[in-house]
């Protein structure tokens, strides 16, 4: 992961030479932004696939019930269980004298359907098994063995609604998804199905009855029944046995019971008993197809619906595995959330703690003037805002501008401010790195603060950021960065986030003395300790990061000052917001993999290489690179499960960060108000830094070398009235 030496990083990141004007999008840049979106689309769609061939269901447990049917023809409602209304006749079949067909409902089940079959083969006992899409997609082997077996297959639609209760093209999607998925799975078409929900014929009602007419157009034969063993209850086997026996002795009969759905083992147990018994008295086994005398209901599609039905199988298939893995993720990164969140909670008030106790004495306060350095290009709008909050800093300094080759008038609005101590350094452009290396080397002072030329210091920042100093081992320390233009609702996000995220990241990092990253807008480094980490490097596009890290290495320490406040220019618009996140998350991804030796050091760069490292890739890279999940499957779940319970767990994730955001805010003495943008923020940030992680993984992958891009200036960030804050 490299990157042209002269292109300078961060928030305030200048180009070296013309400026160019705005290209088409590359290959490259079209690939790294269409790949986050396919694998949004992609997750969402095995989630429907998934969403759709797995909605539950009850199952057969009660045969519906409507108002006494009128239209309803006599020889249907007093016929025998099997109906033929093909065509333009209407016929029924009664089941044979010492006749028995077993029918079961609802599967193929995995665990169930292969048990019943091995009762039925090892008796040589045909069964009609009728059958979900459902199920038939998710378990094609299952279906293809019962086939095999030379067992018969019925339709009972896809996923098991009251037909009676559906519209006339739902109906036609039951049974169109029905047959996709039995050619998928076993190369055949029926034309035997059932209805669910239903029972004897005589139980026909009207609605019923419109169903079965348009269902008999479609070519369909009808199975109802004569006897419902109620297996579902789980009587016990011995009396799903009794229920299967004709009532009256010598009798046929077509006996419901069911493969799927639930606990099946009484039902093969019954089945064990039965089989022997009906056969010991006379009677024989067979099938719905001999009862009408035909052959079989079943027949082989062609070439053209099998791989249909195969692609449908498959697409199941994928699905079911995508999910089951999306689950799982979905399980770490809610553990991974919770955790931090109670991890972020503990130390931050540990971390206040130790910052309200009076100082140990072994160190005195730090009054020795600082020099400030403040790197710049282009910032015609900002920089007089910037140098009249460092003049008026209740702690002597001398400030540094370093005027990086700008185009406009940032030198010359420096100069005529005529401000004390200011010293303005005009050199062609080089970069960030360059210029605050520049500024280092003409510092006065021992400590260096550093700033972006966007920020807003208050009188009291730098005299607050320099007094960890006191301490000879501290090599640098950060300040606590706020957003200063924040009147905007992308403004108030990103104001939640800095104090919620960053600095209750930083209080933690601080106390486990492994803080990543000094940012760039309130920073303050012991010169001695830049020049034993390397000063400032343009090898990533993250230059805090990578001197943070390195001074982690060099045997420094590194702390935060959670009181000296600064205020900074945040993006103002979504484009803008991406590409300063794209850069920090693939500055960040350089900086860990250009230190990745540090896990293997001694000392304390040891302790930041198997502490920080680690904490770092897993919350600010892979946790927000799942977090999405959060979101895609509460919609999933509101859409295919249990709409309440879904509601109540999403809320619950809110509820988690609402008290670390209420806490933070409580730290910072901030006011609560901005807090009624966070379910949004949280739902729409999610989304914007997972398409960012990703398409920086991508870069980082490709090795591409990613171009300047600069943020656009408002300078309308505004230092709010001091009693507001809270020293803690």
């Amino acid at each position: 992961m490299r990157r042209r030496p002269d292109r300078s990083p961060g928030r305030s990141a200048r180009p070296s030479g013309p400026r160019r004007t705005r290209a088409p999008l590359s290959p490259r840049h079209r690939f790294r932004i269409v790949v986050p979106l396919v694998l949004l689309a992609f997750v969402a769609s095995v989630l429907l696939v998934e969403g759709y061939t797995t909605r539950g269901f009850a199952g057969d447990q009660e045969g519906r019930g409507g108002p006494p049917a009128t239209g309803v023809p006599r020889r249907i409602t007093g016929g025998g269980p099997v109906v033929d209304i093909t065509g333009d006749h209407q016929r029924t079949y009664r089941t044979p004298d010492k006749t028995v067909v077993l029918t079961f409902d609802d599967g193929p089940d995995p665990t169930w359907t292969p048990r019943i079959r091995a009762v039925l083969d090892h008796y040589r006992t045909p069964g009609t098994f009728f059958v979900t899409g459902q199920q038939t997609a998710r378990h094609p082997g299952v279906l293809r063995r019962v086939v095999r077996s030379g067992h018969e297959i019925g339709v009972h639609t896809f996923s098991h609604p009251d037909l009676a209760t559906r519209s006339a093209s739902a109906v036609d999607r039951e049974l169109a998804l029905t047959q996709l998925a039995l050619a998928g799975a076993a190369g055949i078409n029926t034309s035997l199905m059932r209805m669910p929900y239903s029972s004897v014929p005589s139980a026909l009602d009207d609605s019923a009855w419109s169903v079965a007419r348009r269902l008999g157009e479609k070519g369909y034969v009808l199975a109802f029944i004569d006897q419902d063993t109620n297996d579902w209850r789980r009587p016990g086997a011995r009396a799903i046995a009794d229920a299967a026996i004709p009532k009256v002795p010598g009798r046929g009969a077509v006996v419901l019971l069911h493969d799927a759905g639930g606990d099946r083992s009484q039902t093969v147990e019954a089945l064990r008993t039965l089989i022997p018994r009906l056969k010991a008295q006379g009677y024989r086994f067979t099938t719905l197809a001999d009862l009408v005398g035909t052959d079989s209901f079943t027949s082989p599609v062609d070439t053209a619906d099998r791989w249909s039905g195969r692609i449908f199988v498959a697409a199941v298939t994928v699905s079911g595995a995508a999910v089951s893995a999306v689950s799982v993720l979905l399980l770490v990164v809610g553990s991974l959330v919770l955790a931090r969140c109670v991890l972020l909670l503990v130390l931050a008030r540990h971390h206040a703690r130790r910052q309200r106790r009076p100082d140990s004495g072994r160190h005195g306060p730090v009054t020795r003037p600082v020099s400030v350095v403040v790197p710049a290009y282009n910032e015609e709008l900002c920089i007089a805002k910037t140098l009249r909050s460092l003049a008026a800093s209740d702690h002597p300094v001398e400030i540094i501008v370093v005027d990086d080759g700008s185009r406009d008038g940032t030198a010359d609005i420096a100069q005529s401010l005529a401000l004390a101590n200011v010293t303005v350094i005009r050199r062609p452009n080089g970069g960030k790195p360059s210029a605050l290396n520049t500024g280092v080397l003409r510092a006065s002072h021992d400590i260096v603060v550093m700033l972006d030329a966007d920020t807003v210091f208050a009188p009291s920042t730098v005299g607050r950021l320099v007094q960890p100093f006191a301490d000879p081992s501290v090599g640098a320390v950060a300040g606590n960065a706020k957003v200063g233009n924040r009147r905007r609702l992308l403004g108030r996000w990103q104001h939640i986030e800095y104090v919620m995220g960053f600095n209750l990241d930083r209080r933690m990092y601080d106390l486990l003395r492994c803080l990543p990253t000094i940012p760039g807008a309130a920073g303050a480094f012991r010169a001695e300790a830049l020049r034993d980490a390397g000063m400032m490097s343009a090898d990533t596009l993250a230059e805090d990061t990578d001197i943070t890290m390195a001074l982690h290495r060099a045997g420094w320490e590194v702390r935060y000052a959670p009181d000296a406040l600064a205020w900074t220019e945040a993006p103002s618009s979504l484009r803008q917001l991406w590409r300063q996140r794209y850069r920090w998350s693939y500055g960040t991804m350089q900086a860990t993999w250009k230190h990745r030796h540090a896990l293997f050091e001694r000392g304390h760069g040891g302790h930041f290489g198997r502490l920080g490292l680690p904490l770092l890739a897993v919350f600010q890279i892979f946790t927000p690179l799942l977090a999405p999940l959060i979101d895609i499957l509460a919609v999933y779940g509101l859409v295919f499960g249990n709409p309440r319970t879904t509601a109540l767990a999403w809320s619950g994730v809110l509820a988690v960060q609402a008290v670390c955001a209420v806490y933070a805010f409580h730290l910072d003495g901030e006011r609560l108000r901005p807090l009624w943008a966070l379910p949004l923020q949280q739902v729409v940030y999610r989304q914007v830094m997972y398409l960012v992680l990703v398409q920086a993984c991508l870069t980082a992958i490709n090795g591409y070398r990613l171009p300047w891009q600069r943020l656009k200036r408002s300078g309308d960030v505004m230092l709010p009235p001091q009693p507001s804050t809270r020293r803690t």
